[in-house]
């Protein structure tokens, strides 16, 4: 062999050796089998689009092989959107908030079959009013003239139950009793909102609430908790009233049996619970309550934030 053959048989070996000992090739992810029945699932923006994706994308992928459908999960930029997209937007379920679901209860008649129960076997959660520890508000006449940041017009936590707060403590118009009311979207900004001094008062539900202090030990050193409601559901999933019915008893044996097998009770660790549990509209009796108080007829209400 020349000289310039053995030059040329020594690069060919090299270049083999780099890009033949690189990290193998990474197979490509199996496309999602398509079924002939497609389902649309709602969610409503309790937290950031991110989060919610991550958190519910592998449990619709799990339902969607049990009960052999397409699942689409669609979040809405607001709460009360949730009731005009069941139509609109042409949902066929939703993981609804507690007043969420009785909105929809009232004006579709949407069913609710099941909502989650943590490893603490908690399956609901309440709302919170809470303050900068430094403002000097401890009661309700320390908050007149202050600033009032609210989720939206349409959750339990973030609005029903500071009003009926505000009602029971003499407040008969908050509009005029505070500076200014306003709605955050979310009970992540409710919350953060109070904690930055952009607001005075906030209000929100506990589970968003206690899940941010563990991430930012400013929660707890700096903000104050001067109320908490009554005890509702936790997210609940509820079906259009028209839904199949046999794929309606699918999708809740589905739920309710997934920490009977090991790849569902993947998913639900993932999810963040233990299980999901039976569900029924009797189960929000303390979000009918607080309706009652505060004088809410669901079926003409307003839910559109002003």
């Amino acid at each position: 062999m020349t000289r310039i053959n053995r030059i040329f048989f020594s690069c060919c070996i090299c270049i083999i050796f780099i890009f033949g000992c690189g990290e193998p090739a990474k197979e490509p992810k199996p496309e999602k089998v398509k079924y002939e029945t497609t389902l649309n699932i709602g969610l409503i923006p309790e937290h950031d689009i991110f989060h919610q994706l991550k958190r519910y994308e592998p449990l619709a992928d799990y339902l969607s092989k049990k009960i052999q459908a397409n699942i689409n999960l669609i979040i809405l930029t607001r709460y009360g959107n949730i009731v005009d997209n069941f139509v609109s937007g042409g949902l066929d379920a939703a993981f609804f908030g507690s007043f969420t679901y009785t909105l929809a209860h009232a004006k579709l008649d949407v069913e609710v079959i099941a909502r989650p129960e943590t490893n603490l076997g908690v399956s609901e959660y309440y709302g919170m009013i809470f303050v900068r520890k430094d403002s000097g508000i401890r009661s309700i006449k320390d908050m007149k003239g202050k600033i009032l940041a609210c989720v939206d017009k349409a959750t339990t936590a973030g609005y029903l139950f500071p009003m009926a707060y505000f009602k029971k403590n003499g407040v008969k118009d908050y509009k005029t009793f505070f500076k200014e009311t306003y709605f955050t979207g979310t009970h992540e900004d409710a919350i953060h909102d109070v904690l930055n001094g952009k607001a005075n008062i906030g209000a929100s539900k506990n589970t968003v609430f206690f899940r941010i202090a563990d991430e930012d030990p400013r929660i707890n050193n700096e903000l104050d908790i001067i109320a908490e409601s009554s005890k509702v559901p936790e997210n609940g999933l509820a079906v259009r009233k028209d839904l199949d019915e046999s794929l309606k008893k699918k999708l809740k044996e589905t739920l309710l049996n997934m920490d009977k097998e090991s790849d569902g009770i993947k998913v639900l660790n993932d999810f963040g619970v233990q299980r999901f549990i039976e569900t029924t509209d009797i189960d929000y009796v303390n979000v009918y309550k607080l309706l009652s108080h505060i004088g809410i007829k669901l079926s003409t209400y307003d839910y559109v934030n002003e």
